[in-house]
């Protein structure tokens, strides 16, 4: 899988029609800048309104993925995105001069044809993918299933099963996105003769054609019928192949309406917004599942992200390591002496920062009558270690740290995240944010419990000599 971030090295255009609303369409693949991601705009509205790929966009999945935002409305994206995500473009503008993609051949291949005509950039920062941690879960209730499992590349089976005794059941699948181009791209849309009727009826198919959509003619039909199929697509003749495709159209592939609906998944996920690393099995999934399970993932990439931006941020205490300051070398910088010291160690210090510990144990005096029937340490004492906390730093570096004190000025934005129970370890960083000036330090203050981050708070103090 490709390290680097990729564009395409420069603007193509494709036209045709869009399958639902019939009207002609230019579309545009121009390159985009490291982490642009997919962006639709309409070029042909006020203003060219910009919408992101972005499955919290989606506002239908009827018969195809529509996307709204600022105003304006893109329709049928799947194939597009499919391609794009196909050929493992992570940054792409594409512009619109109607409100709906291109049908072509109801398949990705006329997108990925082009595409490598003007052929793809690597850009010069990392990818980064999701490599999804822990199993990630959907169904509907109505046999529709989904599953993400973790995996060091992007694989996908799909399985479709309509009870039909023409379509059958069905499975497809790939084992890496390389294979995308040749075994999935050329598989076209499809749908029943039942439901093309309705489409009809209700004026949604204006740009349908028998060569962009397999019908699957899963009943007896009339001759009356075939006559009429014939004069609305503008055909002369319409038959029925023994297997039951509509005007004998030739299959792609023996399972070409499951590899399509792998196509389909694929668009559908890469509204996610992230390249993936995972295993994704699904059955009788559509539109609509495809852009929850979409949302699922990106909830979960969300959450990892703020996950690992909060373990980087979490400091670092190993009890086997000697602090540099034990319980009672701290008494000696600090004026507290039991039961108010609550610093015990201090494992960490720089000019700017610092990081200590205090062990919340069962016998603590607060937890007498600090509810006692749910013990908690206050909020207050636990500002108060921080506080302390940040005395050793200014102190440290004094001759005789005893002939000074300091006094709180002032605290802000304090927020209390997360219980402090008894056989917690409290971990404490204090960091100067502005050099100490006149006698005042100002810090940012944060306790953490493991890897969650308990208290936080912005203190202001003040060092005064003894008299």
């Amino acid at each position: 899988m490709e390290k680097f971030q990729t564009t395409i090295k420069e603007a193509v255009s494709i036209s045709g029609v869009g399958l639902h609303t019939g009207n002609t369409v230019t579309l545009t693949f121009e390159p985009a800048a490291e982490d642009h991601g997919y962006v639709f705009q309409r070029i042909d509205l006020d203003g060219q309104p910009k919408i992101k790929a972005d499955c919290d966009l989606v506002v239908d999945t009827s018969r195809g993925t529509t996307l709204e935002s600022n105003g304006a409305r893109v329709h049928t994206v799947e194939h597009v995105l499919a391609a794009l995500a196909g050929l493992e473009i992570d940054n792409c503008l594409i512009k619109l001069d109607a409100p709906e993609n291109p049908i072509m051949d109801g398949s990705s291949r006329p997108f990925i044809d082009l595409i490598l005509e003007t052929g793809i950039a690597t850009q010069k920062k990392e990818r980064e993918y999701f490599e999804i941690p822990s199993r990630i879960n959907y169904a509907d209730g109505n046999g529709v299933e989904m599953m993400a499992l973790p995996a060091d590349d992007y694989r996908l089976t799909v399985m479709v099963d309509y009870n039909s005794p023409v379509l059958g059941s069905q499975h497809a699948s790939i084992v890496n996105l390389s294979e995308f181009k040749d075994e999935i791209s050329s598989c076209r849309t499809f749908c029943f003769l039942h439901e093309l009727e309705m489409l009809v009826k209700h004026d949604l198919i204006k740009g349908g054609d028998l060569n962009n959509a397999i019908v699957i003619v899963d009943r007896v039909v009339e001759e009356s019928e075939m006559e009429n199929l014939a004069k609305l697509f503008n055909k002369e003749k319409i038959e029925v192949k023994k297997e039951g495709i509509l005007n004998n159209v030739e299959l792609r592939f023996q399972n070409e309406p499951a590899r399509h609906k792998l196509l389909d998944m694929v668009g559908d996920l890469a509204l996610a917004g992230v390249p993936l690393k995972a295993q994704i099995l699904a059955a009788r999934t559509g539109h609509a599942a495809n852009v929850e399970f979409a949302k699922r993932i990106k909830k979960a990439y969300i959450e990892s992200k703020k996950a690992s931006k909060l373990n980087n941020n979490v400091p670092v205490y190993d009890p086997n390591v000697a602090p540099l300051y034990n319980y009672q070398q701290v008494s000696e910088i600090l004026p507290h002496r039991h039961p108010f010291l609550l610093v015990d160690r201090v494992v960490k210090l720089t000019d700017n920062e610092v990081i200590a510990v205090k062990n919340i144990t069962g016998d603590q005096y607060f937890f007498q009558g600090h509810f006692p029937g749910e013990p908690l340490m206050p909020g207050v004492l636990q500002l108060e270690a921080m506080a302390q906390a940040g005395g050793v730093l200014v102190l440290a570096d004094k001759e005789d740290p005893g002939k000074w004190s300091t006094y709180f000025v002032k605290i802000e934005n304090a927020k209390f995240k997360d219980k402090v129970v008894p056989g917690d370890t409290l971990v404490i960083r204090m960091a100067l944010t502005a050099p100490v000036r006149r006698g005042l330090c100002m810090m940012k203050g944060e306790a953490f419990v493991g890897n969650r981050l308990v208290c936080e708070a912005n203190m202001m103090a003040q060092i005064v000599e003894n008299r």
